[in-house]
């Protein structure tokens, strides 16, 4: 038993350990120790990073050993900087996967493409400081190095599902057939895994290339929690749109051009609302322009991905006999994410109804991948690791007021 300062049951906290406890898998391969939660124990077998930097956030005053070992896990992984999105602990992937997977060769020990980088930030959140642990610098340097294509800092993507979000609406336009969850997204992979996944390879070769928000929210708190010069003066000058009032990632050499108005309105445009350091003129708008009027709240759920009035919305799990994520419904990190935001800005009563609202789900479904709009039934993988992103959003850590970091850092010039 432990004390909980929120207003949902301890149960629900202690289900919510032990669910990630349950999934703990720890060994060692090829002479490195390893030790992390599956996302899902049925559909998601190995590490996934953001996952990974996820869970330790929620174990961070529970489990602080467990929290730096999950983070520690994903560093012994770096390859000269580089983490890939997923890590292959315990077995290696089997060769009648590999053809859905950004591997290169059949004994690859990880994938060869990104997830959205917030390890230090994780690390400032769960462990301590991040600038004295040369493994985080050195996978700072590779990304700055290979994904930073101009002067800005900002990150590029070469698929859609280095973001994280991988088949969200958002990305129609830019990959056309080839997007996630399409029958083509193999060939896509073919493409980029022939180029050895190398971004500026890919930009040589005119294919898509995406500067994706999400991306670059954790990116600039990754940045300030190495105590850098923040990176969020860049993303509002590439990303925000003064006149529609909402963040758009910049694409490269999309599939079809989309006008600006008509990409489809996806939750990512409120991810900024956790930057310490964002405008308070632009964060009050986000918040009054989208979740206050209700423009992502679907029947069951306070945030769903996709704002409910786009015509790109859908319940739909299915497309053609293929799982599209992100194309609706509700998922944990997205509201825990837009909470810490709320809670800075002083809108706590928004916040603690987003936790009721949650929490009443899980109570009913349990801790699931994602939520259905408009039902509230959960969906895809069952015990699902981030879902517990609950707790902390019931009862928020101290340092969760400034997103973990000890003070907004100098805007970068």
């Amino acid at each position: 038993m432990f004390e909980v300062m929120g207003t949902l049951p301890v149960s629900v906290h202690e289900h919510a350990l032990a669910l990630l406890d349950a999934n703990w898998r720890e060994g060692e391969q090829d002479g490195v120790p390893y030790g992390f939660s599956v996302p899902s124990p049925s559909t998601y077998p190995w590490q996934w990073y953001w996952d990974s930097c996820l869970h330790a956030i929620v174990r961070a005053r529970t489990q602080p050993d467990r929290a730096r070992t999950e983070l520690q896990t994903l560093l012994g992984a770096s390859r000269d900087g580089f983490i890939g999105h997923t890590v292959f602990w315990g077995h290696r992937l089997h060769r009648r996967k590999r053809f859905r997977y950004n591997v290169i060769g059949r004994g690859d020990s990880a994938t060869g493409t990104i997830q959205p980088p917030m390890l230090a930030w994780a690390w400032r959140a769960a462990v301590g400081e991040p600038a004295e642990n040369s493994a985080i610098v050195d996978h700072h340097r590779w990304l700055r190095d290979n994904r930073a294509l101009e002067d800005d800092g900002l990150l590029w993507l070469l698929q859609p599902d280095e973001s994280g979000m991988d088949a969200s609406p958002k990305f129609d336009h830019v990959w056309g057939p080839y997007a996630q969850g399409t029958p083509l997204f193999p060939a896509l992979i073919a493409r980029n895994r022939k180029l050895g996944f190398d971004i500026r390879r890919v930009q040589a070769a005119g294919r898509p290339l995406v500067c994706e928000v999400l991306t670059n929210v954790m990116w600039s708190l990754s940045e300030q929690a190495l105590g850098r010069p923040s990176l969020t003066p860049a993303l509002i000058d590439r990303c925000y749109d003064h006149e529609l009032g909402r963040f758009l990632d910049d694409a490269r050499n999309p599939y079809r051009q989309c006008a600006r108005e008509h990409v489809p309105l996806t939750w990512d445009t409120l991810a900024p609302l956790a930057l310490p350091d964002l405008p308070q003129d632009i964060a009050h708008r986000l918040v009054r322009q989208f979740l206050i009027s209700g423009v992502f709240a679907d029947s069951a759920c306070p945030l769903v991905a996709v704002a409910v009035g786009d015509r790109s919305y859908s319940l739909r799990e299915h497309f053609s006999g293929f799982r599209r994520h992100w194309r609706g419904h509700a998922w944990m990190n997205a509201l825990w994410l837009v909470g810490l935001g709320l809670r800075r800005l002083g809108y706590e009563v928004l916040a603690e109804d987003h936790v009721a609202q949650m929490g009443a789900l899980v109570a009913r479904e349990g801790f699931r991948e994602y939520y259905h709009g408009r039902t509230g039934h959960g969906l895809a993988a069952r015990d699902f690791g981030w879902s517990t992103l609950l707790c902390e959003m019931d009862d928020p850590s101290p340092g969760s007021l400034t997103s973990f970091l000890p003070q907004p850092a100098a805007a970068a010039a």
